[in-house]
């Protein structure tokens, strides 16, 4: 046993050739541990990927919470089901969480836009003039 965990330590591959040490830091930005639970449960991105035809880039966003690398719109709910489907995962609170991050995110560029001079001074964006 010490010997284990002083291999983890020193970050020395296990016999499932995963990097400790590596693993150590994704789940440190790892969304509510999914990516921890994705691996207790033995399930990896490839097999979710290759199930769900949802890109190992875009699974690992989603693990790590940075939904603005999803391709946008209904597409990010569906594959935010489609991962907590594959691990077995409350689909209801990741969407429910997703969609805090995204109001929130929503919410600050929002604000950029109504506080009276936006991003370029007193110019108004191009959304606002109507034509």
């Amino acid at each position: 046993m010490f010997v284990l965990v002083r291999s983890l330590r020193a970050g020395i591959s296990t016999p499932h050739g995963l990097e400790m040490e590596g693993q150590t830091m994704k789940d440190e930005r790892s969304v509510l541990g999914l990516a921890t639970i994705r691996r207790n449960r033995g399930i990896s991105l490839e097999q979710i990927a290759e199930s769900t035809k949802i890109s190992i880039r875009s699974l690992d966003a989603i693990e790590r919470g940075e939904f603005r690398k999803l391709p946008g719109g209904i597409y990010n709910t569906s594959y935010i089901r489609q991962y907590a489907r594959a691990i077995d995962y409350d689909e209801a609170a990741l969407l429910a969480y997703y969609h805090r991050e995204m109001a929130g995110v929503e919410g600050e560029s929002e604000a950029v836009h109504t506080s009276g001079k936006g991003l370029f001074g007193n110019f108004r964006p191009a959304s606002s003039i109507s034509g």
